[in-house]
């Protein structure tokens, strides 16, 4: 067990990062096998298939609402945010995870929430306002940086640090799953909630939101 836990502790912490971004709670409790051990080991789990079907439970709501169809709760709910091509590539992005049934509908998934990133970034973004973090002028599709910008400059100062981490963890989230090659519906899926995670957080930092 000493020979896998450390690839365990950061697996663990990496997914529940991932998950908090989609406001999911990791259902497992445990952030180290020798947690786990001290469960199992109390006796409340004598049997490997006692341990199999403890460990299905904590697991069951999770798989339930990533594997869960479109209308009935794998993308979090997202009002319009004013931008008319972010709302329109938005319902897209639902339509075609709702529908996807084999490799290249869960590619084209992906596809659909790079250019709702670059859609976003170009709605908001605007270099007077929102300058490089990195002194590098961001391209017309370089939605990472031109985001980027937007989120340091919109949430500046120490009292913004927490807030500014989330927007920046979403956004690295989605950058990084729209630039996969996704051939299944839980990762899709994942793409689509964090993507639109990240549509939700710029509206809500930029005013868009604001009554």
């Amino acid at each position: 067990m000493d020979d896998v836990n450390p690839e365990y502790v950061k697996s663990h912490r990496v997914i529940s990062q991932a998950l908090s971004q989609l406001g999911i709670q990791n259902p497992i409790p445990y952030t180290d096998l020798w947690q786990w051990y001290g469960k199992w080991s109390s006796g409340d789990l004598p049997t490997y298939q006692s341990r199999r079907n403890y460990i299905s439970q904590l697991f069951a709501p999770l798989v339930e609402r990533l594997t869960t169809p479109m209308g009935t709760g794998a993308l979090q709910s997202v009002e319009p945010t004013g931008w008319a091509r972010v709302d329109r590539t938005l319902g897209k992005l639902r339509e075609r995870l709702a529908s996807a049934k084999d490799e290249e509908d869960y590619q084209a998934v992906g596809l659909l929430g790079r250019e709702l990133l670059i859609s976003l970034a170009q709605a908001v973004y605007d270099p007077r306002l929102h300058p490089s973090t990195d002194d590098t002028a961001p391209s017309d599709t370089d939605a990472k940086r031109m985001l980027d910008s937007v989120i340091a400059a919109t949430l500046p100062g120490n009292g913004n640090e927490t807030p500014r981490r989330y927007a920046k963890s979403a956004l690295a989230l989605a950058n990084e799953l729209v630039h996969k090659r996704t051939a299944e519906f839980r990762r899709a899926a994942l793409c689509a909630e964090a993507t639109a995670s990240t549509v939700n957080v710029i509206a809500v930092i930029t005013g868009q939101r604001d009554p």
